[in-house]
């Protein structure tokens, strides 16, 4: 299981991308196969790997519909392989080191 952060925007649209957000966010909210969770710089996705690729492209593709000409696109990738990883387990892990 892989846990991505993500980030979708297009470029030279102005200061605020929040439409084009929104309507990746409507990728997700669609479908069932991958947990996310919304934050302020970057969506965290978790789930199998090969099925969050295809979504985060759906998104990508959501957000050119949306009008962009442009779309930059960050992930960062934790594709642990020794034991299942979930959001919520790398939360707990690290509360209770604080």
């Amino acid at each position: 299981m892989a846990i991505v952060a993500v980030s979708i925007a297009p470029t030279g649209a102005g200061a605020s991308v929040s439409s084009y957000v929104a309507a990746a966010l409507r990728v997700l909210e669609g479908q069932e196969q991958v947990r996310w969770e919304l934050g302020p710089m970057f969506t965290t996705l978790e789930g199998d790997l090969d099925e969050i690729m295809a979504l985060v492209r759906e998104m990508q593709e959501a957000v050119f519909a949306e009008g962009a000409s442009r779309v930059g696109t960050v992930l960062k990738i934790d594709d642990r392989r020794d034991k299942e990883a979930t959001m919520a387990g790398k939360l707990a892990s690290v509360r209770a080191r604080g």
